[in-house]
Parts: structure tokens; sequence; C-alpha cells
């Protein structure tokens, strides 16, 4: 799994929609600690959490699988742009056959669990789509053979109201192992300067 940052909003638009309220501009240090605090002030403190949707992130997604993308669209306040397999299974048409034991050349394709079983059954289906689409058949219909381990690459846009949201249900020893660590990469791929907003919604276990 890796995660990019591709693009952030600057504090200070945070702070000067908030300062639009009271019209303070004046008291603004363009994004400096005066406005930090405001934003956290204002956002966290005081609960008026839809100032915090004036900031947005847009990060790269690669190396996920179909699995952790079904339970990411459930956090709707967001954007994703996912890979299509309707028109990239023809990469697969192209390997040789895969055995059971093939894991290092099959984590290409595949999320792995460490679990010897499951990631033996991930290879054979792998392999049954493979042969699938080697018989002529359409990509949109070959792409029912997928497993859930299939990866897949995406971009996702999100305000930081709902990224906190996201990241403390999906940092909770409750979710999924999957997007746990997605959860933790995309709080570790945010600016120094905006972490302060997520770090009540980060889970203990993953502050280390």
């Amino acid at each position: 799994m890796k995660v990019t940052l591709q693009h952030h909003t600057p504090l200070v638009i945070c702070s000067d929609a908030i300062r639009t309220c009271w019209q303070s501009f004046d008291k603004s240090d363009n994004g400096g600690e005066v406005d930090r605090a405001l934003i956290d002030r204002v956002g966290n403190k005081f609960k008026h959490a839809s100032t915090l949707e004036h900031i947005v992130y847009n990060f790269y997604v690669e190396g996920v699988s179909r699995a952790l993308l079904q339970e990411l669209a459930r956090h709707r306040m967001a954007s994703l742009s996912v890979k299509s397999t309707r028109y990239t299974l023809k990469e697969l048409k192209d390997e040789a056959p895969y055995g059971i034991t093939d894991m290092e050349r099959a984590s290409k394709y595949l999320v792995l669990t460490g679990v010897s079983i499951v990631d033996e059954m991930s290879i054979r289906a792998l392999e049954n789509l493979r042969s699938v689409l080697l018989e002529g058949i359409s990509n949109d219909r070959a792409k029912y053979c997928l497993p859930e381990s299939y990866k897949t690459e995406l971009t996702w846009t999100i305000n930081a109201r709902s990224l906190q949201n996201f990241i403390s249900l999906r940092s909770d020893k409750a979710a999924l192992w999957e997007i746990r660590d997605l959860a933790k990469m995309v709080y570790e791929s945010l600016p120094e300067d905006h972490r302060y907003l997520f770090e009540n919604s980060l889970k203990e276990d993953h502050l280390s």
C-alpha cells in the first residue's frame, strides 16, 4: 500500500472562512499559530465542525484491495476515482499461469493476508480469472470473477471534517486490518502543520 498526498488546502483558507463570520481578518497571521488556534477552537472545541469542510485533501492511494475499496465507499462525503477493471484487466492476459505457491508473483495483483489458505484461494481465483480472459470473455463479464483481494488504486478527495470521522472509525481496533493501515498512512502523509486537527481522532495504538 502506498499513500501520496497530492494536494491540500492551506490552513489560512479555513481560518479566513471562520473570520468571515466576525469580519476579523485583521487578526489573521496568514495560517500561523493564531489561525491554527482559531481553527481548533471553532472547528473542534466549539463543535462548529462545518468550518473544517473548507480544508480539502487529495490523495493517490495504491495497492489496496477491492475489499478495502468497498469499505472506503461507505464514507460518502468524499470523492473517489478508481482504476477501472473493465479497461485494465488486459494486463493479466500476458501473465504465465499461477500456482497456489506463487505468493510473491501474485502479490503484484493481490493483497495477501498472511493466512495461507486464504491467500492460496485468492491465487486460484486469480488464475481462474486469467483463464476466463484467455477464453476471450469480455472484461465487463470476466470481472465478476475478481477476488476481493484484487488490487486497485484510486484518487481520493475528502474534507477535513470527513477525514476526522474516517480516521476515528478506521484507526479503531474493530476496523478491517487493511483500512486501519490506510488510516495510519493517510494521517502520516498529512502536512505537519495539519496533523494537530486529527490527533484526537487517531486511536492511541496508532500514535507510536
